[in-house]
């Protein structure tokens, strides 16, 4: 009797330990990650722009169902297929690149269902404020990529901000509205 429950206690520490063998450290894939806003125009079209320079690193433990996810996005990177309307955007009514020339999410609490991250909860830092921000993943999966020969973890996550939160004000008072869409596309190669 007394060796099975030693057996059981080793069988449960050896599991315990393999549940933390099982984190893992993902790099985001910048070829494949995209990091888009939309906000109406006077309720008469959607105008929308991307980020093009973005780095950032994912740590995932599936069998604990934790991570951690930290992105930073280069403002100054703003491409909306407009020279003249990525300038404004680059300018101190919007995202004053000059001064805060990065926005980053870092976020540590994930929701699973199964194996599936269905969202992130962290913090949004934009012109040098900080507020909390869960991204909903539409799809997530993980797959052994062909190419790479690694596994690569992604979805497309979206969020709706209320930009005034960050100090974002331009163009309310004409009746541009306050929320931002934000859709995050990522794939993150694990290292």
């Amino acid at each position: 009797m007394r060796s099975s429950v030693i057996a059981l206690a080793a069988a449960a520490l050896l599991s315990t330990g393999l549940a933390q063998a099982e984190s893992a450290s993902y790099a985001v894939d910048p070829t494949h990650t995209f990091a888009t806003f939309e906000i109406s125009h006077f309720g008469a079209s959607v105008n929308r722009a991307r980020f093009d320079k973005k780095t950032g690193s994912v740590t995932l433990d599936k069998a604990a169902k934790t991570g951690k996810v930290e992105i930073s996005i280069d403002t100054t990177s703003v491409n909306s297929g407009t020279a003249a309307f990525d300038k404004h955007l680059q300018s101190a009514d919007l995202f004053d690149t000059a001064k805060h020339p990065t926005i980053t999410f870092t976020g540590d609490k994930f929701t699973f269902d199964g194996d599936k991250v269905t969202a992130v909860a962290g913090n949004l830092t934009l012109l040098g404020k900080t507020a909390p921000v869960t991204l909903k993943a539409n799809q997530f999966a993980c797959y052994q990529s062909p190419m790479l020969k690694r596994e690569v973890c992604g979805g497309d996550f979206e969020t709706t901000i209320d930009r005034s939160v960050f100090g974002m004000n331009y163009g309310i008072d004409w009746g541009f509205p306050k929320n931002v869409r934000i859709v995050v596309q990522v794939e993150a190669v694990k290292q």
